[in-house]
């Protein structure tokens, strides 16, 4: 079942079983003093995949963030019986409960999800499906067992209610193995304060004629998307939330179109941001692309595209899915000028303006067990392989 973001956790009285666990004598530190959890999935826009299944079995928390499995002091919302959700049912604002549970009173730093196993009675617990290809189990991390880690910094309050949001993001999550058809979860997740049903959210419309499944809209800080999306097929309309507050770039690309961006997009908690209306819809000029492919090893590093922009930002403008089994990512980038606005509250036009000395330059960055590593390319000819390599 998928909920609007103010949905109450009653509605999933009768399928969740809320449990609380460890702590005994009234709770950690035994003072008695109770606050409530409640846990919420979402996603971000996946790439290249009709529907990335995965099974829920438990959410799991705990105020030291070196606990391990078997320790005490877990508390756990436990869902029953186990749900299987398409993370790609989940974008454009979307949240589906997993439920809440009474707990001791703290500051909680450690979160893991746990996902049922794929096994003889549930192959296709946690699957794909490939677009135009058929539903394949995805292979998940021996780690799984214990739950998927999320470091967090959680305060739940006395008699209070700490509503948490779990950002799966399914495109950077699900790596393909060669050409030996089979998948592997590695799982790419954030989890995010959820304040307030009115604010910490972004609205806005790309044009009906890019609202395709190969746009994305994200709100990045320094380079870093924090939250991104589809836009709605029809109306091209999107909703980035929840999302801490603060200020984001805006940054909208689209195979076949520059990319757009919007600075200085403000986040509060009270109201919702609405960067333009229907009427005034965001449409990138038509771009040509150009292929950019290389290989990195080890083959769990990770590799994005960014583009810096004259006077600022510096944007994500691609991430690539990096092949688990040869290291081999490819991308697809546009030659000509990104094109950027500043934000206006209450716009009744929008005016980008062609960054025409950031055409075609882009920097490659390529990350593996905290090291970094870059090659800037020049998109406007042909780029030779990138390749990195780390120790």
């Amino acid at each position: 079942m998928k909920y609007g973001f103010a949905s109450a956790a009653a509605a999933l009285a009768a399928s969740l079983a809320m449990l609380g666990c460890g702590g005994g004598g009234g709770g950690i530190g035994g003072t008695g003093r109770m606050g409530t959890m409640r846990v919420s999935l979402t996603d971000a826009p996946a790439c290249g995949y009709d529907q990335v299944n995965i099974t829920v079995d438990r959410v799991r928390v705990n105020q030291s963030s070196t606990a391990a499995d078997g320790d005490g002091g877990w508390q756990e919302i436990v869902v029953s019986p186990a749900r299987r959700i398409n993370l790609l049912d989940l974008t454009n604002g979307v949240l589906d409960e997993l439920g809440q549970t009474s707990l001791p009173a703290g500051k909680y730093t450690q979160l893991r999800l746990v996902l049922v196993d794929n096994d003889s009675t549930h192959p296709l617990a946690n699957s794909v499906i490939p677009t135009g290809g058929s539903e394949t189990a995805l292979d998940t991390p021996s780690a799984q067992q214990s739950g998927l880690k999320i470091n967090v910094d959680i305060d739940v309050a006395e008699g209070k209610e700490a509503d948490i949001a779990i950002d799966f993001d399914a495109c950077k999550s699900v790596v393909k193995r060669g050409n030996s058809g089979k998948y592997n979860l590695k799982p790419v997740l954030t989890a995010i304060p959820v304040i307030s049903d009115a604010g910490l959210r972004v609205t806005g419309y790309v044009s009906p004629t890019v609202a395709l499944p190969t746009t994305q809209v994200s709100v990045q800080f320094n380079g870093v998307p924090v939250k991104a999306t589809v836009p709605d097929a029809t109306t091209g309309k999107f909703t980035l939330m929840p999302l801490p507050a603060g200020t984001y770039d805006l940054v909208v690309t689209s195979s076949g179109r520059v990319t757009a961006v919007m600075t200085g997009v403000p986040v509060v908690s009270g109201t919702p941001t609405a960067v333009n209306t229907a009427g005034i819809p965001i449409l990138p000029p038509t771009a040509t692309m150009r292929s950019v492919s290389g290989n990195v090893l080890p083959a769990t590093a990770t590799v994005r595209a960014l583009q810096s922009l004259t006077g600022g930002p510096t944007v994500e403008v691609g991430w690539a899915a990096v092949d688990a089994a040869s290291g081999d990512f490819g991308f697809s980038l546009p030659i000509e000028a990104p094109v950027k606005a500043a934000y206006v509250a209450n716009a009744t036009s929008l005016t980008f303006t062609a960054d025409a000395a950031a055409a075609g330059k882009y920097t490659i960055a390529a990350a593996s067990a905290g090291v970094t590593k870059t090659q800037a390319i020049d998109a406007s000819v042909a780029v030779p392989a990138v390749n990195f390599t780390f120790p």
